[in-house]
């Protein structure tokens, strides 16, 4: 195979003009008439919003659909911890916004490193977004007069935001697990739940292409490995950000499915991809688990500083003095100073920077000095305390719980942290990986968000995907195969991977070393936030390659897993999710070594302006970097889309002006 993807060819992106190729391919796609539909059998991995608006809307269609859950219920995906809103154009403010602003917004922000037309049909379909969940019943705020209210988020000009609150997600979920409630009562989704993935099952057609015709999963209260069959496999499994360890995503959030899929043949495209949100509880101890994210919406009414005195940051970090003496002439509000346009409504990759440049200049403040302050002062005294409790009541709770200090009434401090990871499993334009019928959802895979992904548009991308996208385009799909029957679980393929789960569950088991795996996860994430972190360079990813190889050298032949294999074990669940998050670690090293750019939230330390802001080189790197697996042992293969813009002028991002 070459290793140029043709974007028509291998990608399918359709003809036509830009606003017209989704209803385009639309009226010329497969359909499979309702008899045939009842014949097909659909797995989907994955409960969160992507997988659970999935499976509720194949579910509704008429297919047979198997939902996996890692968890005793699809409430607890971590989609529930999205807080601050989910992205649409109704334009509702009369405030200048489109369909057009939002696509544009959206690949400005990636800093035009995502597929045009993948970025204007999640605008296009995001209105229709907001319809279905208000019909679901989710109670997004609304303005007195009735209609539903929006806030506005980093990288936009225009209010575009739709929230609930600061428990979005939870809502949106909850509007999502009704619908799949639904059909699960119905008879056409079965549920399974505190089940996990561990290998997809790829077989033969008759002329010789395989195919992804089911999954080897483990029952994690029964330690059993089990079987199942279906004529397509959609993952919609989130994000591999706990490579890091230390990062806002839930505990078991893990990128494996993924890693699995890349195993049997599925591209991993662009995984050096990964973004620092700027508004994280900073770390406060070396036995934390996890971080905190308080919700970008708290840029809104929220401002950024910290001392302009270098004798006043370090007489705070010492305890003898409080941000609330700080005078305000004293004050250095630094995103407003530095980009006046946007202010603290610049893109996260750029909030995250400036923060850390203050920080590395000696301004931060915390007992760490790695944090700055989120102020509300000037809110509260211009909307009153009762307002400011309404928009974000729920969010100020949760920070004075952890930090145990009334933001009310002192400044919140943060730092940045790993959030959400843009890259992911390679997919087409239908969402199909380049395995044959395996397609990928939502944050599993790397289609919109180019290098960086604005704020409010996970949930809208999980739910375009889910709802308005996967439906029509697997049809595509399964046109073709509703001749195939059935397949049974004990052909040699289903057998021959389950062998293969049982030998590497086996050796993890018998290694019995010193090691505890939470003990070499810490590891790994400190590796990964030191030299493949916020700043990189081709000396730190070189290190960081030398430096992964010897952890998972270490890992298999040191790590200790105590209990036994068949049973309920969630020390061999970290231990299979972690060798993933190796893996995952050496493929975001590769992939940013080779990437001699900076952009979006890959900034490369030698490729900044003298402003210190991120250097693109569309000449060398316009393209999706896809890595192809070549051996246990061997660095992966590239493979290139190009990425061919027929209606966006690329510019350099400007949140100045």
């Amino acid at each position: 195979m070459s290793n140029i993807l043709d974007p028509k060819k291998d990608s399918k992106i359709p003809e036509g003009p830009l606003a017209e190729k989704w209803t385009n391919y639309k009226a010329h796609q497969k359909l499979v008439n309702p008899a045939n539909k009842r014949r097909l059998d659909v797995i989907v991995v994955g409960t969160g919003l992507a997988g659970a608006s999935a499976a509720a809307s194949l579910g509704e269609m008429g297919f047979n659909v198997l939902n996996f859950c890692i968890q005793d219920s699809p409430r607890r995906a971590h989609s529930i911890a999205a807080q601050g809103g989910i992205n649409a154009a109704k334009n509702y403010q009369n405030d200048g916004d489109s369909v057009y602003r939002l696509f544009y917004d959206t690949i400005k922000g990636g800093d035009y490193r995502a597929r045009e037309a993948n970025v204007y049909r999640l605008a296009e379909v995001a209105n229709s977004i907001i319809d279905q969940c208000v019909a679901q019943g989710v109670p997004f705020a609304r303005e007195y007069g009735g209609l539903l209210d929006n806030r506005s988020f980093g990288g936009a000009q225009v209010s575009r935001t739709f929230y609930a609150k600061g428990q979005t997600g939870q809502q949106l979920l909850l509007g999502a697990y009704s619908a799949l409630s639904r059909q699960v009562h119905k008879g056409s989704v079965k549920l399974y739940t505190r089940y996990e993935m561990v290998d997809v099952v790829l077989i033969k057609d008759k002329d010789g292409v395989e195919r992804a015709r089911g999954i080897i999963a483990r029952n994690l209260v029964t330690g059993e490995l089990e079987r199942f069959a279906a004529h397509a496999v959609v993952i919609a499994t989130g994000g591999y950000g706990n490579a890091f360890f230390l990062s806002t995503n839930a505990m078991g959030s893990n990128g494996s499915a993924a890693i699995q899929a890349y195993k049997k043949g599925a591209y991993f495209a662009n995984p050096c991809f990964a973004q620092i949100h700027p508004t994280c509880i900073p770390v406060h101890g070396e036995f934390q688990s996890k971080l905190t994210l308080m919700s970008e919406s708290l840029r809104n009414d929220g401002r950024i500083w910290v001392p302009k005195k270098k004798e006043d940051a370090e007489a705070i970090r010492a305890g003898k003095l409080k941000p609330t003496q700080i005078k305000e002439e004293d004050r250095d509000y630094y995103l407003e100073r530095r980009y006046p346009a946007f202010g603290n409504l610049v893109p996260r990759d750029v909030a995250s920077r400036a923060a850390k440049e203050r920080c590395d200049a000696g301004y931060g403040v915390g007992s760490t000095g790695l944090a700055v302050y989120l102020d509300f002062a000037d809110a509260i005294n211009r909307l009153g305390k009762d307002t400011v409790e309404a928009k974000y009541g729920n969010l100020f709770q949760m920070y004075d719980k952890i930090v145990d200090e009334n933001p009310y009434e002192t400044p919140m401090m943060i730092y940045p942290a790993i959030h959400y990871t843009m890259g992911g499993i390679w997919v087409d334009y239908e969402l199909m990986t380049s395995i044959k019928g395996l397609f990928a959802l939502g944050e599993a895979n790397f289609s919109d968000h180019g290098a960086n992904r604005l704020g409010a548009s996970a949930l809208m991308q999980g739910l375009a995907d889910g709802y308005f996208v996967l439906p029509y385009t697997i049809q595509n799909y399964l046109a073709d195969q509703i001749s195939v029957p059935r397949f049974s679980t004990d052909l040699p393929e289903f057998a021959q991977t389950e062998n293969e789960l049982k030998e590497k569950i086996a050796k993890l088991m018998g290694i019995k070393g010193q090691r505890s795996v939470d003990s070499i996860h810490k590891e790994l994430g400190l590796i990964m936030w030191d030299f493949v972190g916020m700043g990189r360079t081709k000396e730190s990813l070189e290190t960081a390659i030398e430096k992964l190889k010897a952890v998972k050298k270490e890992f298999w032949s040191n790590v200790r897993i105590p209990g036994e294999a068949n049973d309920l074990n969630t020390e061999l669940e970290k231990a299979l999710r972690l060798a993933d998050f190796i893996e995952i670690g050496l493929l975001m090293a590769y992939d940013g070594l080779n990437r001699n750019e900076s952009c979006g939230g890959h900034f490369r330390e030698e490729y900044q302006t003298p402003e210190g802001e991120a250097m693109r080189d569309d000449e060398h790197y316009s393209y999706v970097a896809c890595w192809k697996y070549e051996g246990e042992e061997k660095a992966p293969e590239l493979i290139k889309e190009p990425l061919d813009y027929e209606f966006v002028v690329r510019q350099q991002r400007n949140y100045k002006a």
